[in-house]
Order: C-alpha cells, then sequence, then structure tokens
C-alpha cells in the first residue's frame, strides 16, 4: 500500500486548477472518478490536496495526449487502487496499438508505392459500372470482416463515394474488385489516422483521376506526424506516472 495520501503542504482545489488552466469543478471531478486519490477533508468540510494530488493531476494530463483521455483515466484510476499491474497492462495496450498503427502505415506506404495507374480503366465518377465475371472479386462480409470494420461502414464508403463496387449481374450482390479493395483500403487506413470522410474523398478521388499517389503524400506525411508526436507524448506520461508512482511510496 502507498503512504498516507493526505501527508504533506495542503492545497485548495483552485490551487490545482490554476496552475493547468482547470476549474475548480474539474479538479473535484478528477477526485470523483478516481483519476486524484481521495482528498482529507478540512474541519469545514472543505478539500485539502496535497502535492501528492498536484503529481497525480500531472500524470494524469500528461498520459492523455499518448494514450487518449479513457485510458488515461483508467491508467490513473488503477493506480490509485494500488492495482499497478492493471495500470502497465493498459499502458502496454497502448504501446501495442501504436506499434500496430505504424505498421499498418508502413504497409499503406508500401502499397502505394506498387499501385499502378488505373485512369484508363477506371469508369467515370457518374458513369455504370460494368458487370463482373471474371475472378478476383470479393463480396461485402468478407471485406468487412478482412478490414475489422462492419458491412454497414462500407456501404456509407460507397454513399460518400469512396469506394464504388460493381453489382453481380445475377444476384445484385456487390463486387468489390482489386481496385475496390485497394481503396477500401486506404479509406480505413486514413480514418484510423483521424480523416474525415470528407477529407478522404477528394485524395481517393484524385488518385483515381491522376493515376498517382501524390496527393495522399501530404496525409501520409501528416499521419506519420501524428504517430511520432503520440510516441513522444506516451514518454512524458510515463516519466510523469513514474514520479506519481515514486511519490506514492
Amino acid at each position: 500500500m502507498g503512504r498516507n495520501l493526505q501527508n504533506g503542504e495542503r492545497l485548495r482545489p483552485v490551487d490545482l486548477a490554476r496552475v493547468h488552466g482547470l476549474s475548480t469543478q474539474a479538479v473535484r471531478n478528477y477526485e470523483e472518478t478516481g483519476i486524484l486519490p481521495a482528498a482529507a477533508r478540512t474541519p469545514s468540510g472543505y478539500r485539502a490536496y496535497t502535492p501528492l494530488h498536484a503529481g497525480a493531476l500531472r500524470a494524469f494530463l500528461a498520459l492523455v495526449p499518448g494514450h487518449g483521455h479513457r485510458t488515461a483515466m483508467s491508467i490513473m484510476q488503477a493506480v490509485n487502487r494500488d492495482a499497478v499491474d492493471e495500470a502497465f497492462r493498459l499502458i502496454d495496450e497502448s504501446h501495442a496499438q501504436l506499434l500496430d498503427d505504424r505498421r499498418t502505415l508502413q504497409a499503406v506506404e508500401s502499397a502505394l508505392r506498387d499501385l499502378a495507374p488505373t485512369t484508363a480503366s477506371d469508369p467515370g465518377v457518374g458513369s455504370e459500372p460494368a458487370a463482373v465475371s471474371g475472378p478476383g472479386g470479393t463480396f461485402i462480409g468478407p471485406l468487412a470482416g478482412k478490414l475489422g470494420i462492419r458491412p454497414a461502414t462500407l456501404r456509407k464508403w460507397e454513399h460518400a463515394g469512396l469506394v464504388r463496387p460493381q453489382r453481380d449481374p445475377q444476384t445484385g450482390y456487390r463486387v468489390y474488385d482489386e481496385a475496390d479493395v485497394r481503396d477500401a483500403r486506404l479509406a480505413h487506413q486514413l480514418r484510423r489516422g483521424g480523416y474525415l470522410l470528407e477529407q478522404i474523398a477528394p485524395l481517393i478521388a484524385q488518385v483515381r483521376a491522376a493515376g498517382g499517389l501524390e496527393p495522399l503524400e501530404a496525409a501520409l506525411h501528416d499521419w506519420r506526424g501524428r504517430l511520432s508526436a503520440r510516441g513522444r507524448a506516451m514518454l512524458t506520461g510515463a516519466a510523469e506516472l513514474d514520479a506519481y508512482l515514486r511519490e506514492r511510496g
């Protein structure tokens, strides 16, 4: 167990809030949700925080940029109930997700380098797609499963112009050819990179029209920068969390 959490200098909620540009109510909410350890009360009933609470607040705010609000909250809650191994597991999961995102980005960049121009065979935006009769097409269910999304998401992307599957002439089912799978994969990775559908649609449209990948270069560069910033933020969060764990004893 940690040492007495109330030892040390007394701080008011406003003292913690002012340093970080927060409201005093936000500080109280953090305590109530377990992000901060429970505070002692003065004889008048006011909360009496300590430097330990200030360290908890610093740790939480430093964890948010790298891990997200929900995971950062869960990490601090685990630490404050002395479930440190659970906190470490949550941190490991975030690092694993970041590594997976890096590998995904590398895979997308590798795939983009191998893409050939498709302008000559790509139908216009308003044209009627030809029937699919040859092998190599995939249906909506298998493609959604491969990407780890719902079929409804692919239909939403189709409505937004991100993918343009053809229809099987006999069954009427959507059939995604190699170019459609490519577009769906690009859309999926850009969505994971934080891009909105309205931002992705013109990128994919330009790739189709130009037969090249230049429009995606800036987006991928920005995504790579976000991953680097997240990794750096995780280091900062780890340092503050380590300091808080040491202070807890």
